[in-house]
C-alpha cells in the first residue's frame, strides 16, 4: 500500500514537520493490517504488554483517561476492560478511521491537547514516544492535562540490557520485522520503524525527562526480558 507523503529511506529519518507529515501518512497507510502485523511480529506479547500498562495506572473505576496516538483502539478497549473511561486521540485519521472501540475518539496533536488543564485522572501511550516531533512539549502537555495526583503510563520499545538478547533482538527488529510488514502491509513503514529507536533518549533521560515534567514517582520496568518498557509516573502537586 502507498502513501501520498511516503517515508524517507530508512537512513534519513526525517524531524520537524517533515516528520509529522510523514508519520502521519505513514500510520494512514499501514491502519488497515496495523494490528496484524503488531500481533504477528510480537508473538501476542503486545497484548500482555497494555494489560499491564492498564494495571500500572492504578486508579480507580470510572477514571478519566485518555490515550494518546491511540491507532485502532487496542488500550482503549483495555482501559474499558479495566472499568475506566478512555478518550482516545491520534493524529492519523486512517488510524481512528479503523479504530475498532467504543471510546470517544479525536484526531488531534499530542503535543496540543485538546483538553483543560488539570481535566484528566490519567493518560496512558502506547509505542508512539518516537514518533513525535519532541518529547520535552508532549511530556508537558501531560503534565497540563493531568490532575494532580493523576497518573501516566508510557509504552515503548527497548532494547535488552543482555548483551545475547540485544544481538537477536537486533536481527528479529532491523530484518525479520521489516520482512514482515512487507508482506502484510506497507515495506517502507516496517524499515522506517525499528530506525526510529534511535529517536527514543537513553533509558536513564528518559526517565530524568518524565521527572523535570513535574512527575514523582518515576518508575521504568522492562517487559519480555527488555524488548519493551513501561514508564509510569504520578502528577505532581504544583507549588
Amino acid at each position: 500500500m502507498s502513501s501520498a507523503h511516503p517515508m524517507p529511506d530508512a537512513d534519513d529519518l526525517p524531524s520537524g514537520d517533515e516528520k509529522v507529515v510523514a508519520v502521519r501518512s505513514m500510520f494512514d497507510a499501514i491502519a488497515p493490517r496495523y494490528d496484524l502485523v503488531n500481533r504477528i511480529m510480537t508473538f501476542r506479547m503486545d497484548v500482555g504488554w497494555r494489560r499491564r500498562a492498564v494495571r500500572l495506572l492504578a486508579l480507580p473505576s470510572g477514571s478519566r483517561v485518555a490515550d494518546l496516538a491511540c491507532g485502532t483502539g487496542d488500550l482503549c478497549r483495555e482501559l474499558r476492560a479495566g472499568r475506566l473511561h478512555p478518550i482516545g486521540v491520534d493524529l492519523s485519521f486512517g488510524m481512528l478511521s479503523a479504530a475498532r472501540t467504543d471510546a470517544p475518539l479525536l484526531q488531534g496533536d499530542a503535543l496540543r491537547l485538546p483538553f483543560a488543564a488539570g481535566s484528566l485522572d490519567g493518560i496512558t501511550c502506547g509505542f508512539a514516544l518516537r514518533n513525535f516531533v519532541a518529547l520535552e512539549p508532549f511530556l508537558a502537555e501531560l503534565a497540563r492535562v493531568v490532575r494532580p495526583s493523576g497518573r501516566v503510563v508510557l509504552l515503548e520499545v527497548a532494547e535488552p540490557p543482555n548483551r545475547v538478547l540485544r544481538t537477536g533482538h537486533a536481527v528479529y527488529f532491523g530484518k525479520v520485522v521489516p520482512a514482515i510488514g512487507g508482506l502484510l502491509s506497507d515495506a517502507a513503514a516496517y524499515r522506517y520503524l525499528p530506525r526510529s529507536v534511535a529517536y527514543l533518549p537513553a533509558p536513564d533521560e528518559l526517565v530524568a525527562m518524565v521527572a523535570a515534567a513535574g512527575f514523582t514517582n518515576v518508575d521504568r520496568q522492562l517487559c519480555s526480558g527488555g524488548i519493551a518498557q513501561l514508564i509510569s509516573a504520578t502528577r505532581e502537586h504544583d507549588g
